[in-house]
C-alpha cells in the first residue's frame, strides 16, 4: 500500500466508495465524477502506478474481470447504447492518479458528455516511415521476451 495513494486509501477503507465489484486482487467502484451515470473504475489492490508494471499474471487477471464488469453496466441501464473502456499511463496521457485504474464510460448518445477523438494523420505517413514505426516496435518487443 502507497500511504499517499487515494485508491490505495479506498482499498483498504480508510476512504469510503461505491463498490460495484470486489474479490481479491480487483476492485471496482463509482468514479466520483459520473462522467456519464454509471462511470466506474477497475483497479488492482495491489498499488501498480501504470500498465508498464503489469506482469502478464497480474495483466490477466485483472482484465479477465473487465468484460464481466461492462456488461454489468451495460445490462444496468437500458439507456445504455455502449461504453468506452480507457487507460490513461503517465501525466502526459492524461493520468492524475498514479495508481493503475481503467474507466469504464457508459455511452448514452452522441450528445452525453464524453467524448474521444482519434485523428486520421494517415495522409501523414509514407510507407517507409510507417515500416520504420514498425520494425522499432517489433524489434523492442524482440528484446523484451
Amino acid at each position: 500500500m502507497d500511504e499517499n495513494c487515494i485508491f490505495c486509501k479506498i482499498v483498504a477503507g480508510i476512504i469510503p466508495s461505491y463498490t460495484v465489484y470486489e474479490d481479491d486482487t480487483v476492485k471496482a467502484f463509482l468514479d466520483l465524477s459520473q462522467t456519464t451515470p454509471g462511470h466506474t473504475l477497475v483497479i488492482p489492490k495491489k498499488h501498480i502506478a501504470n500498465i508498464y508494471e503489469y506482469n502478464p499474471d497480474l495483466a490477466a487477471n485483472i482484465f479477465s474481470h473487465i468484460p464481466m464488469i461492462a456488461t454489468a453496466i451495460k445490462n444496468s441501464d437500458p439507456k445504455i447504447k455502449g461504453l468506452n473502456i480507457i487507460n490513461n499511463n503517465g501525466e502526459l496521457a492524461g493520468q492524475t492518479i498514479f495508481h493503475s485504474h481503467f474507466h469504464i464510460i457508459p455511452r448514452y448518445s452522441n450528445s452525453d458528455t464524453f467524448s474521444v477523438n482519434f485523428t486520421d494523420n494517415s495522409h501523414s505517413y509514407s510507407e517507409d516511415e510507417l515500416t520504420t514505426i514498425q520494425a522499432q516496435i517489433k524489434n523492442t518487443l524482440e528484446k523484451s521476451k
